[in-house]
């Protein structure tokens, strides 16, 4: 292929504008055919008051070009503008984010030195849906949302992946034995989409024994699917256990466009120091060249990048007195790279990116159509913000406000039934829930509308509500600890 691929590129926060600089380096004199168009986006975007942080025009290069070449950006801990790296992924469709974590031994210090593995995340749903809310002086909420579909795309995306790159095994980390319906759901679509691949092994593990036998033995992985949070944990300490966070790249990769990053943040406190790893960053490029069909200029930057980490060429995150021969600033590093385009590795695997310039680029997953099922109003929990209260006091005051067809079944205070029995140590705060359902036959919107104007009547504080529904006869809401 001999045509320039048009690209977004965003400089970024912190030390982003420095590692960017060294990509492009690399880039341009490894033969990339790219023609640049750069966004400014992050801190600048938000401190001239754009609350999104992203102004119009650039969201329009994004959807012109399809592929985003992003340096790391600045998200506030706590508080401040919500993360643009998540408002990115979900407004351009970015459901995958897949994020190889390879340990370079013997010139990169690691306990693993076999390690190969990928981690491919969901990368728009869960609890980065980012809804919360407050709801009593004492009790705050975050919404984990999973869909079928969703959990299916991103399922379907890690066997496809593990296919057309030879890989032989996919693992799904799930934590199902306590959030049975949400990680539930994501598991029976993993062991549905797994049986249409039957030449690639399928496992799953408990997500925290997962985690825990990635760090000791990540060795016995070959791909892993997970959900957004999980995965966004696990692929550090992937990483880092690989040798470096600083040595991995990430492809956030939809139906119809990509971006490529870093999977390490904008580290402010070493800004302007040129001493940050430009690696990451750059072995996302090589992802990006990869995913565009230019897979000679691929192969060439990430065979002279391989040796001049044999070379001992590091900067300071990977410096190692014992294995390493040259501590370098993130330019100096960028030059080694470039000195060696054309050379090959001695030691460590020479790369090959073959199939890529043959035109094999992504087509995006099609997802199967599914059967609806028969949906059903059976009740609802109204939730109170109720300060000082007890069990009893709370079923004594609601159970008479329930309408004819609708009975209160328990009270329960942060996931705890507390009600009926008094015969518990639970402490509890001033969030209560409180479960009317149906003794036969079905509820009705009417009667919940009743129900709750009756209790704004009675001058109680309901700070939410969740209609209860069975799904083909099976509870869609999940029961109580205590229940």
């Amino acid at each position: 292929m001999s045509d320039t691929t048009p690209i977004t590129v965003a400089r970024g926060d912190g030390i982003g504008p420095e590692i960017m600089d060294a990509t492009l380096r690399i880039l341009e004199e490894g033969g990339a055919r790219l023609a640049i168009e750069e966004i400014e986006i992050g801190r600048a975007v938000y401190e001239r008051g754009v609350p999104t942080g992203i102004e119009d025009s650039a969201w329009e290069s994004l959807r012109r070009t399809k592929v985003f070449l992003k340096a790391p950006i600045t998200t506030p801990q706590g508080g401040g503008f919500k993360s643009l790296n998540v408002t990115i992924r979900k407004a351009l469709g970015l459901y995958a984010n897949v994020r190889p974590c390879v340990s370079f031994h013997p010139f990169v210090q690691t306990k693993h030195p076999k390690m190969d593995t990928v981690i491919v995340r969901e990368n728009e749903e869960d609890l980065y849906a980012g809804i919360e809310y407050r709801q009593t002086q004492d009790v705050f909420q975050s919404l984990k949302l999973i869909s079928h579909t969703g959990s299916e795309r991103i399922c379907r995306y890690a066997f496809e992946y593990a296919r057309a790159h030879h890989r032989h095994k996919v693992t799904a980390f799930v934590k199902d034995n306590i959030m049975k319906l949400t990680d539930g759901e994501f598991h029976r679509v993993y062991k549905t989409v797994a049986a249409e691949y039957p030449e690639i092994e399928a496992d799953s593990l408990i997500v925290d024994i997962g985690t825990a036998r990635l760090a000791d033995t990540p060795e016995m992985f070959d791909v892993i699917v997970t959900l957004n949070l999980y995965g966004d944990i696990i692929s550090d300490v992937a990483a880092q256990i690989a040798g470096s966070v600083g040595l991995a790249g990430s492809a956030n990769i939809g139906d119809k466009c990509a971006m490529f990053e870093a999977i390490h943040g904008s580290a402010p406190t070493i800004a302007g120091q040129q001493i940050a790893n430009p690696s990451g960053l750059l072995q996302a490029a090589v992802m990006m060249l990869v995913h565009v069909g230019q897979g000679e200029a691929a192969a060439r930057i990430h065979n002279a990048w391989l040796r001049t980490i044999e070379d001992g060429v590091h900067t300071a995150d990977i410096f190692d007195r014992t294995l390493s021969k040259r501590r370098v600033k993130t330019g100096v590093f960028a030059e080694a790279v470039i000195a060696r385009l054309g050379d090959l590795p001695r030691q460590l695997a020479p790369v090959s990116y073959q199939d890529a310039e043959d035109g094999e680029h992504w087509k995006g997953i099609t997802v199967k159509p599914w059967a609806p099922a028969l949906k059903e109003l059976v009740g609802v929990d109204v939730f109170f913000d109720w300060p000082d209260a007890r069990p009893a006091q709370v079923a004594e005051r609601i159970g008479p406000l329930a309408p004819r067809g609708l009975d209160l079944t328990f009270v329960s205070n942060r996931g705890q039934k507390v009600w009926p029995g008094e015969d518990h140590d639970t402490w509890c705060s001033d969030h209560w829930r409180c479960r009317f359902m149906t003794g036969s036959g079905l509820a009705t919107h009417g009667q919940i509308a009743g129900l709750l104007a009756d209790l704004s009547a009675a001058g109680l504080d309901f700070v939410k509500t969740e209609n209860l529904y069975r799904f083909d006869g099976k509870n869609g809401f999940s029961a109580d600890a205590g229940e």
